[in-house]
């Protein structure tokens, strides 16, 4: 096929070739590096693949969570507003923020990044999560009821976590809804028997009940 065109041609199609086969081997090693918790890996690759193409919103997506991971929160946030002047409206980098900014204590602004999330990505690869961060934010704010809200529905998409049903046992306790924050610690420790702040709870929430 190639002789019927110009060499030059034929052989500036052959390195566009190749060129695009190995940046989207470097994506799916970024993303790999990042699944196999190799962050420094992920995170380094990333910044290489923004070097050369600095409007890609998946290399910062993977670049924010494998900061996330390493806790570098202010990087995050720097990088993550960066790339929503490319694309506002990138679920990912919503979500990445907010987390972020959660880290940082700024809870007005984490809450209302998650909240975005959410309306953007309603069954988002997140959401789950998106939720549990809002519930800690509400009781943070000392919001217990919005946190029994936000906890309950994280608790239905993860229903095996144990440390979320303790949070939301917590938050409910501190709502004055003691029966439910009974079921919700006692829950925690079907989930994990050994988990000892959902038995202080329980502890707590059982006598805190009206005698019978």
């Amino acid at each position: 096929m190639l002789r019927s065109i110009p060499m030059r041609l034929a052989t500036f199609l052959m390195i566009l070739i190749v060129t695009t086969s190995l940046h989207g081997q470097e994506k799916g090693d970024a993303l790999r590096e990042y699944r196999l918790g190799n962050y420094e890996n992920a995170a380094a690759i990333c910044l290489t693949e923004l070097e050369s193409s600095p409007s890609n919103m998946d290399s910062y997506a993977v670049l924010c969570w494998s900061l996330i991971k390493l806790g570098r929160y202010d990087e995050v946030a720097t990088r993550a507003t960066a790339a929503r002047e490319l694309n506002r409206y990138d679920p990912r980098l919503v979500e990445a923020l907010a987390e972020a900014r959660y880290y940082q204590g700024r809870n007005a602004d984490s809450l209302r990044l998650f909240q975005e999330y959410a309306n953007l990505a309603p069954e988002g690869g997140r959401i789950d999560s998106a939720y549990y961060f809002m519930g800690e934010l509400f009781i943070r704010m000392g919001r217990f009821r919005h946190a029994d809200i936000a906890l309950t529905t994280a608790v239905r998409y993860v229903p095996g976590d144990a440390v979320w049903w303790t949070r939301l046992g917590y938050a409910r306790e501190n709502a004055g809804e003691m029966q439910h924050a009974a079921a919700a610690y006692e829950r925690a420790l079907v989930l994990n028997p050994q988990a000892s702040d959902a038995r202080r709870g329980l502890d707590r929430s059982k006598r805190a009940l009206p005698l019978r």
